[in-house]
C-alpha cells in the first residue's frame, strides 16, 4: 500500500520544494524557482493557496484527477490528501504557493473566521479560474506577504501578514461569486439534477432503510464536495442545501398526507424519519398547523 507523507510544518514542506525558510509559520514560493512535487500522496497539515500558471501536471484528489491550466487557484486545507501523479509529462511550472500553519493566525481575526472561507474544501475539481485581472490582484497579494517575510520580524509582522492573507481570501470569495454566476447554466443541471435525486430518493424505499437524505449524500451522489454544493445550493437558490432537501421533504409529507389510509406514523416511518414526533414537529414548523389539523382541513 502506498504510504502517505505527512507534512506538519512549513520547514518540511520548504525542505521537499528545495527552498529556505524564513518563517517557521508560513512560506510563499515562486514555483519557477522550487524543486517539483515527489510523485506521492501529501497529508497536509496546514492551509495551502496554488496559483497555477502554466499547465504542468496532473494530481489526484480523491477519486479525482485534475490537470491544473492557466490562471487557476487551488485550495487545500489541513487534514486533506493530495497526490501527485507519476509519469505524467510535466513542464517547467509557474505560478505561486502560499502555505501556513493553523498556529499562524489563533488569535487573529483570521483566525476568528478562517471556516467562512469553504473552498478550503472543495475538490481539486472545483478550483478558482480567474481572468487576468484576477490573477494580478492574487499576485501582488503573494508579493505583499513577500515583501513581509523579506523584512526583519517585528511587533506588526503577524498582522500585516494575516491582515494581506485575509485580503486575499475575501478576494477569492467574490472571484467565486463571480464564478458561480458565469457558469449559471451549469448550475442549472446540477440544481436539477438535484431536485431529481431528493424525489427519487423520497419515493423509493431508501428512506426507511438509510434515513433521511443528508447534504453529504447528495453531494457525493453529484460528484461534489459538501461544502461546494452547498454554497452553490445557497448562491442559486437562496436556501441552504439542509433547507432545499427538508422542502423538498415536506413538499412530499404534505401529498402523502393526503392518503387517509395511512396512519401518520406510517408516513413519517416511510419519509425517513427516526420517530413520529420528530415528523410532527418538523411539519407542524413548517406548515404552522400540526398533521393531524391539517389532515382535518382537507
Amino acid at each position: 500500500m502506498e504510504s502517505i507523507v505527512h507534512i506538519e510544518s512549513v520547514d518540511q514542506y520548504n525542505k521537499i520544494r528545495g527552498m529556505e525558510t524564513q518563517h517557521p509559520l508560513i512560506t510563499v514560493i515562486d514555483l519557477a524557482k522550487a524543486k517539483a512535487m515527489p510523485a506521492q500522496t501529501f497529508n497536509f497539515g496546514l492551509y495551502a493557496i496554488y496559483l497555477k500558471a502554466l499547465n504542468f501536471g496532473e494530481l489526484k484528489y480523491g477519486r479525482n484527477h485534475y490537470d491544473y491550466q492557466e490562471g487557476t487557484l487551488v485550495f487545500v486545507g489541513p487534514g486533506q490528501v493530495l497526490g501527485v501523479q507519476p509519469k505524467v509529462k510535466t513542464f517547467e511550472p509557474k505560478g505561486w504557493a502560499l502555505l501556513f500553519d493553523p498556529e499562524l493566525i489563533k488569535g487573529t481575526s483570521l483566525g476568528k473566521h478562517i471556516h467562512d472561507y469553504s473552498f478550503f474544501s472543495y475538490d481539486v475539481n472545483e478550483a478558482l479560474h480567474l481572468s487576468e485581472k484576477e490573477r494580478q490582484l492574487v499576485i501582488d497579494c503573494f508579493l505583499k506577504i513577500q515583501y513581509e517575510l523579506n523584512q526583519s520580524i517585528d511587533k506588526h509582522s503577524k498582522t500585516l501578514i494575516t491582515t494581506n492573507i485575509e485580503l486575499l481570501l475575501n478576494y477569492c470569495i467574490r472571484f467565486y461569486d463571480r464564478q458561480f454566476i458565469t457558469r449559471e447554466s451549469a448550475n442549472q443541471g446540477i440544481l436539477e439534477r438535484f431536485e431529481n435525486l431528493i424525489d427519487s430518493y423520497l419515493l423509493s424505499d431508501k428512506p426507511k432503510l438509510i434515513g433521511l437524505p443528508s447534504v453529504g449524500y447528495c453531494a457525493e451522489q453529484l460528484n461534489l464536495s459538501a461544502n461546494y454544493f452547498g454554497d452553490l445550493i445557497k448562491k442559486d437558490t437562496g436556501k441552504s442545501a439542509q433547507e432545499y432537501i427538508q422542502l423538498k421533504l415536506m413538499d412530499i409529507a404534505k401529498e402523502k398526507m393526503y392518503d387517509t389510509r395511512k396512519s401518520v406514523s406510517e408516513i413519517a416511518y416511510e419519509l425517513g424519519f427516526k420517530y413520529p414526533q420528530h415528523f410532527s414537529r418538523s411539519f407542524k414548523q413548517y406548515f404552522g398547523v400540526s398533521r393531524n389539523e391539517y389532515r382535518s382541513l382537507n
